[in-house]
């Protein structure tokens, strides 16, 4: 029987589930949960749930409509209110709430709030694998998988008690009753097809402000394909004019500055891809950002790259521009060109951290 205090909780959760999904958008686009990210879950502040309830005047202070005051004359807070410089104050102010969310959870309610449809697995590779466990015994059985410790227990313990077993001569011969036999169980076990490959441009053109919306979209295109695969690999790559394999938290902390190649970073993409991640068994997805501030030779060898290394074998190309004060933004302006030829690139113009948002829907709103 469910308590009471169980169902109070359950319409709690209901609700605070329901200020998050509402407030979704402001936590993707300003990234206030990467900070809170623990190991599964993440904490998200939420204002305190009001209980609506009367509140009386003193006596004599009159009734509804009167007093002090002229018509439209704004009534509330006034300046002196709130937050700000001043003496300490002796009034309650309002508080905040965490709580703490799966980042399953947080992908499904991406999910929901963008529309996102299920993505499908490139070639045979299912997202989980049957495998057999032996983890069970039975009496019946191929003589391949008779259990030898079992038999010979059960047939000592039957010899034992009917007076048949002598200590002198230990001599046990098992009967059809005695044997047993392994059995196995199927079941399925997380299938690890799913490789994304991260790309980030660090050179002195990109400014922090981009390199943190470049991180958030991150984060929240990782919840995502993270709830669609059981197992998912990932590598990160960030690149001035040369190119370098990092770990997650460099991805995430790492300021540098100098030129820009982007060539650099696709040929440390096609590197890991040859080395760990053979196209026929894996899913690829490569996500790039970049301010499109390029040396200008080096378009040509991104083109002839990309259509000859990486566009035949990844589910999907992402390239998200960020919008940058000092950088030309002209790589765009190429990869256009070539857009039509490929259906898995993905363009997208990211011009501040309120366009995160819909750039996370272009890019995997295709399901694929």
């Amino acid at each position: 029987m469910v308590r009471r205090i169980d169902r109070d909780q359950q319409r709690f959760d209901k609700i605070i589930k329901g200020k998050v999904r509402q407030q979704l958008r402001k936590y993707i686009n300003h990234g206030e949960m990467i900070g809170r990210k623990g190991r599964e879950t993440v904490s998200i502040p939420v204002p305190n749930i009001e209980i609506p309830h009367f509140q009386h005047g003193e006596k004599g202070s009159g009734g509804v409509g009167q007093g002090e005051g002229e018509v439209g004359q704004p009534i509330g807070r006034g300046k002196g209110d709130g937050d700000g410089p001043g003496q300490a104050g002796n009034e309650r102010g309002q508080h905040i709430r965490e709580v703490e969310l799966t980042l399953e959870e947080l992908a499904d309610m991406l999910g929901e709030a963008l529309e996102l449809p299920r993505i499908e697995p490139k070639g045979e590779d299912a997202l989980t694998s049957q495998k057999d466990r032996y983890t069970s015994i039975r009496p019946t059985g191929p003589d391949s998988l008779r259990h030898f410790k079992r038999t010979y227990k059960r047939a000592l313990r039957r010899m034992i008690a009917t007076n048949n077993y002598d200590p002198k001569d230990p001599f046990i011969v098992p009967t059809k009753d005695d044997e047993r036999f392994r059995s196995w169980k199927t079941v399925s076990e997380p299938h690890t097809n799913a490789a994304v490959i991260y790309m980030m441009d660090v050179s002195g053109s990109m400014t922090d402000v981009q390199k943190e919306i470049v991180r958030t979209e991150a984060f929240w295109i990782d919840t995502w394909l993270k709830r669609q695969y059981d197992g998912i690999e990932r590598r990160y790559i960030v690149h001035d004019a040369v190119a370098h394999e990092v770990d997650e938290d460099t991805f995430y902390r790492v300021r540098e500055s100098g030129g820009t190649r982007i060539s650099s970073a696709y040929r440390a993409a096609d590197h890991i891809i040859k080395r760990d991640f053979p196209p026929s068994q894996w899913n690829i997805y490569c996500f790039q950002f970049s301010d499109g501030d390029n040396w200008g030779e080096d378009n040509t060898d991104c083109i002839e790259n990309l259509k000859q290394n990486l566009f035949p074998i990844c589910n999907l190309f992402c390239y998200g521009q960020v919008r940058s004060p000092y950088g030309s933004g002209d790589f765009i302006k190429e990869l256009r060109k070539v857009e039509e030829e490929f259906d898995n690139l993905i363009l997208s113009e990211i011009d501040d951290k309120e366009a995160i948002y819909g750039s996370i829907k272009t890019f995997l709103g295709t399901g694929k």
